[in-house]
């Protein structure tokens, strides 16, 4: 009886394998292309940005990171907005995230940058 249901259990047990193994690939993947983007930061930075991709790799491995969902993105924005310590700054700077304010930069050239024109009467 024992061994009938290990053998029920065992092509369940190997799909869980095959996905297992093809989520390790793939973090490895991701891990050895987060590296090689790492030498075209300069020298001062290349150390910061190695730990963060296997920061990132480690983090994948246990499945914190994050979802491609954009009301995260939306949210750790406007957490950031949270520095700001009058509430005109932070209103201005909630605002900038949730408006089509212009977008500058890139986070691989060090960050984005968002700039909002206020008419002050």
């Amino acid at each position: 009886m024992a061994l009938h249901r290990f053998t029920a259990l065992l092509p369940a047990a190997l799909l869980l394998c095959a996905g297992a193994a093809q989520a390790a690939n793939e973090v490895r993947s991701q891990y050895s292309s987060d590296r090689a983007a790492c030498a075209s930061v300069p020298a001062e930075s290349r150390a910061a940005c190695v730990r963060e991709a296997g920061a990132a790799a480690q983090a994948a491995r246990t499945g914190q990171l994050s979802s491609s969902d954009t009301s995260i993105y939306e949210r750790n924005a406007l957490a950031r907005c949270e520095a700001f310590k009058t509430p005109h700054d932070r209103s201005d700077c909630e605002a900038r995230v949730r408006s089509s304010a212009t977008v500058s930069g890139s986070v691989e050239g060090g960050g984005v940058l968002r700039e909002a024109t206020t008419p002050v009467q």
